[in-house]
Parts: C-alpha cells; sequence; structure tokens
C-alpha cells in the first residue's frame, strides 16, 4: 500500500520547458540582430551579454522556483501584490521619464521597471482571491461568492489605475486577464457579466475624465527648436503630452484607410518601418544578421523586435513564434483541467495569461492589427524588468506543474495535498464539476 510519504513525486513539466527553450533561442539570435542602434565601436558584444546576462538570472529564477511547493507561495502573494503596488507608486510620484512618461526607479543602482512586476501580481493576487472565494450554491453547483468577485475586480481597478498613465494598453491587458481567470475559476455568468460592465463603465469614464481635462498650454521651447532644426511652422505639443490624446491620434491614425501607404513622419516612423521591414522578410526572411530595418526602426530590440523576427527569419518562422506562445497557454489550459485543486489551477492560467496575452498584443501591434503602443514581447525583447518577471511566471507554472495533485493521480497524493492546503483554499478544481 502506498503510503502518503511515497505518494510527493515531484515532475518536471517538459512542455513549459520546451516552449521557454524555444523562445530563449529565438531571443538570443534577434536581439543581438536587433541591438544595432545600441552597439558602440568598442562594444559590439554589450547588448547580447547584458540581456543574455538577465535571461541567466531569470533562468535560475524558474530553477529555484519550480523547487518550491505552491503552497509556500500562498503566503508571498500578499507580500508581492503590496509591494509591486509601492513600487508602482513610487514610479507616480518620483519616477524617471521615458519616452516621456513616468515609468522606472533606480534601485541598488539598477533600472527597474514596476510595471512588469504589477501585471504579474494582479494575477497571483486574483488568483489568491478567487481561491479563498469559492463556494457551492444551494442548487449544488459551484461559484465564487460575490465578495470574492467584487475585491477580485477592485483589485484589478486599482492596479489599472496605477498603469493608466503609463498606457491604456497595460490597463486593457490586466483586465482580460482577470476575465479569463474568473472564467476558469468558476465565477457565474452574470457576476462575470457585471465585472465586465464595471470595467467598462469606468474604464470609458476614467479615459473622457482624462481627455476632457487636458488643455493645450502652447508651443514650448522644445517645439521652437523643433521647428527650427526642421524648418517648419511652430506646433504645440504641450497639451498632447498627455497620454490621452496620444492614444486618441494613435487610435484615429489605425483607423485611417491605407495607412501603410502613407510617407513616414516622426508620428507613423514606428509602424512604418515596421511594415517595410515585414514586407521586406517576406515568407523566407532575408537571414539572420542581414536586417535593412534595424538600424532605422525605433525600439527595434523591444517595442518591435517581432517585426525584425519577420524580417530576418520570414513569416513562416514568426508565425512559429506566436505558436510557441500559444502552445504556452494551451499547456496550461490542459494542466488547469487536470489539477485537483482550485489555487494551482488559478496560478498556472493567470501566469500563461500574462506572458501570452502580453505576446499577443505586441504580435497584433506589430503587425498593424491593433494601434501602436509599447509592449514587449515576452523573453525576446531587451529589458531586464521584463524578463525577471516573465521568469517568476514560468517559474510558478513550474512550481504548480510540479507539486500539485492531479485527477489522474492516485488517492494517496491527493489525501496529501489536501492535507497541505489550508482549508479555506482545499477546494476542488471548477473546471472538473
Amino acid at each position: 500500500m502506498t503510503t502518503e510519504k511515497e505518494a510527493i513525486k515531484p515532475r518536471t513539466d517538459p512542455y513549459i520547458w520546451g516552449s521557454y527553450i524555444a523562445l530563449l533561442i529565438v531571443s538570443v539570435i534577434e536581439l543581438f540582430s536587433a541591438s544595432s542602434q545600441e552597439v558602440q565601436v568598442d562594444d559590439i558584444y554589450g547588448p547580447i551579454i547584458r540581456h543574455g546576462s538577465f535571461l541567466a538570472i531569470g533562468l535560475v529564477v524558474m530553477l529555484g522556483l519550480q523547487r518550491i511547493h505552491f503552497m509556500k507561495l500562498y503566503y508571498w502573494i500578499p507580500i508581492f501584490v503590496i509591494v509591486s503596488m509601492v513600487m508602482m507608486a513610487m514610479v507616480l510620484a518620483v519616477g524617471i521619464n521615458i519616452n516621456g512618461v513616468k515609468r522606472a526607479i533606480r534601485i541598488a543602482g539598477m533600472l527597474v521597471l514596476p510595471a512588469e512586476f504589477l501585471k504579474l501580481a494582479a494575477a497571483l493576487g486574483v488568483a489568491w482571491i478567487l481561491s479563498l472565494s469559492q463556494i457551492k450554491t444551494p442548487k449544488g453547483t459551484h461559484d465564487v461568492s460575490t465578495g470574492g468577485v467584487v475585491f477580485s475586480a477592485f483589485l484589478v481597478l486599482v492596479c489599472c489605475g496605477l498603469l493608466f498613465n503609463q498606457g491604456l494598453t497595460n490597463t486593457l491587458l490586466l483586465m482580460g486577464i482577470s476575465m479569463g481567470m474568473m472564467l476558469v475559476g468558476g465565477v457565474g455568468w452574470k457576476k462575470l457579466g457585471y465585472v465586465l460592465l464595471a470595467y467598462l463603465v469606468i474604464g470609458a469614464g476614467a479615459m473622457l475624465f482624462k481627455y476632457a481635462t487636458t488643455h493645450d498650454q502652447g508651443p514650448t521651447e522644445e517645439d521652437y527648436r523643433l521647428a527650427k532644426i526642421n524648418q517648419t511652422e511652430v506646433v504645440s505639443t504641450a497639451g498632447k503630452s498627455d497620454r490621452s490624446h496620444t492614444w486618441k491620434a494613435r487610435i484615429e491614425r489605425h483607423m485611417r484607410l491605407n495607412k501603410s501607404a502613407d510617407p513616414i513622419t516622426d508620428e507613423n516612423k514606428q509602424e512604418q518601418l515596421s511594415y517595410i521591414a515585414q514586407a521586406h522578410g517576406g515568407l523566407t526572411g532575408v537571414g539572420i544578421g542581414n536586417s535593412r530595418e534595424t538600424a532605422r526602426l525605433p525600439l527595434a530590440f523591444s517595442d518591435y523586435i517581432y517585426a525584425i523576427v519577420v524580417e530576418e527569419l520570414g513569416a513562416v518562422i514568426a508565425i512559429f513564434v506566436l505558436i510557441f506562445y500559444l502552445f504556452l497557454l494551451g499547456r496550461a489550459g490542459r494542466l488547469a483541467m487536470q489539477y485537483k485543486s482550485t489555487f494551482p489551477t488559478l496560478l498556472t492560467i493567470g501566469c500563461a495569461l500574462v506572458i501570452c496575452l502580453q505576446a499577443l498584443f505586441h504580435i497584433c501591434i506589430v503587425v498593424g492589427v491593433f494601434p501602436v503602443s509599447g509592449q514587449p514581447l515576452p523573453l525576446i525583447s531587451k529589458g531586464g524588468t521584463s524578463i525577471i518577471a516573465t521568469s517568476l511566471a514560468l517559474g510558478v507554472m513550474l512550481s504548480a506543474s510540479r507539486w500539485a495533485a492531479r485527477k489522474n493521480d492516485d488517492e494517496a497524493t491527493q489525501r496529501l495535498e489536501l492535507s497541505t492546503l489550508p482549508q479555506n483554499i482545499a477546494s476542488d478544481n471548477p473546471s472538473q464539476l
């Protein structure tokens, strides 16, 4: 007879690791090609060494997290959420401007973008709350308590408020992640509809208020300087520096027909050069290191790296990169259907949504499906904070896959998991009910 001690069988998920390794290979190859704008004469390998260093740190984080039982993460999630929110508040107060918006703070001499941690923190926080709020209705069906749904939505809206000034994309991303998690977590359709309505009303209200309270303050010294250099009329950008005006202009430009045929200007330079890079690559690409547009395309190493992937490797390989992300999300969904309890299910699906929805947003922006916005491609774009946050998410997924009991495990394994979980989250996986 199997004892509970013998029932502990840690396992490594080869599918998660396979997706990670595939993305890692693309990351190293394409980041080196896309970093020509940062290369210095005497340090051509500097960008790839820095990128590789962060990938190595991320790998250590993943290896460490997968060895920690996901139950221990339960006690650390509230702390991670609070710390991430505090760092984001610091950005709003004393943050460092990047592209005209406060985005970063310095910690121990390193530039940190807390928005990347906050997105993951919001997903983990929602997983924590929904796991605590599982109930059975009088009819015997499964649901999530009203308080749990309200608290989850409130946490997401607070995080969206902290991210709102940085960009509309991150707020939409968080709302999408939370809706997916609530669906998997067993929230009833009626409650889900109320949450969606609240998101739409509050989001639209915030946009209208922000746009209405921004006023053009007239030309600045920078406006006069640019007009003199470009030999053009003076155009005021003071009022338009607010993000709401930027979003409105980008959406209007995006909705124009045949926008790809427009002449290249300072306003559309990124998207136009991105389209040129992708057209140049075609189906098969021009070859690794042969990109023509990487030296001209702004932020080719981060916000537009997928365009360089298409140019060098071709549309066929670029589609496979998209498939790697979709496969990771599909694997998370498969695991979510197998786990016995709610908590590892929501941890896995939440982390997968953070990674994969961000990747989908990046790709849709680059290929012209969504309006222009800054969103890194997980693991591939340059950026230490983004890589560490993505590695944390993968580490949590690996921890759940390594230690969580599954419906086809023997009874001893399932009893052992129930004995280790706190009583208030020892609920059956709602996706199996």
